[in-house]
């Protein structure tokens, strides 16, 4: 991990890999989510709309797995000082609301005519509400950081912190009565049927995929923003 402490080893490896996770995630993403809209059968409830499952089950993973990586990239900034870390926790954070959000639209979208209305403050939607506003949260913390493409000790704090949503998450279709259904996929197996579960975890790769490559995007121009300012700071007391 510290050999790429060093930005400029960081910056051999990402700046070939980024092509390679976006444009792989693209292709994986659309060509998941065209076989699963054409190529699977409707379900016997739900009919057609189940369809939304190719992506929003990867939205909800990502966004979750994204505060995973603020959470880890800040116990490095903290405890190890890694001069990386800092960049990498703000990185995530744009990518993993959007990933949120995007659970939450078509969750919405996908209730309405599953329920018969948008929204329920059931537990798992209202806890992915709070995850939606945490990143809002960090993102202005973030933001506020006096240390150009770091982020504070503050924000740093927050981001560790946040993370005991992730597991209220998870459970909150456990612990509470709760109209959203029970985890389909589990360590002791699936219960979603192949012709839904095979395109399903190509969708979630390709947007894996995609998520690592922004995540990279994000990280490039911030050092690049940091080699500009010292750059301009040189010349100013020169």
């Amino acid at each position: 991990m510290h050999k790429f402490a060093n930005p400029a080893q960081f910056l051999r490896l990402a700046r070939p890999l980024t092509p390679v996770l976006f444009w792989s995630g693209l292709l994986l993403a659309l060509g998941a989510c065209a076989w699963g809209l054409t190529m699977t059968p409707a379900e016997r409830l739900q009919g057609e709309t189940v369809k939304i499952i190719f992506v929003h089950v990867p939205s909800a993973w990502l966004g979750m797995g994204g505060w995973v990586g603020i959470a880890i990239a800040s116990i490095i900034q903290l405890v190890w000082r890694h001069p990386l870390a800092g960049i990498s926790a703000r990185a995530i954070a744009v990518p993993g609301a959007v990933f949120a959000a995007l659970c939450l639209a078509t969750g919405s979208i996908w209730g309405r005519p599953a329920w018969g209305t948008w929204w329920v403050w059931d537990g798992r939607l209202t806890s992915m509400l709070i995850l939606f506003f945490m990143y809002l949260g960090y993102i202005a913390l973030a933001s506020a950081s006096s240390e150009k493409g770091n982020v504070s000790r503050v924000a740093a704090v927050f981001g560790i912190v946040g993370a005991i949503n992730i597991p209220i998450i998870n459970r909150s279709v456990v612990w509470w009565e709760s109209q959203h259904q029970k985890a389909s996929i589990t360590l002791g197996g699936s219960s979603i049927d192949g012709a839904y579960l095979w395109p399903l975890l190509v969708s979630f790769l390709g947007f894996g995929l995609l998520y690592g490559a922004i995540v990279l995007m994000r990280m490039r121009t911030a050092l690049a923003d940091i080699r500009i300012e010292a750059r301009m700071r040189r010349l100013a007391e020169d």
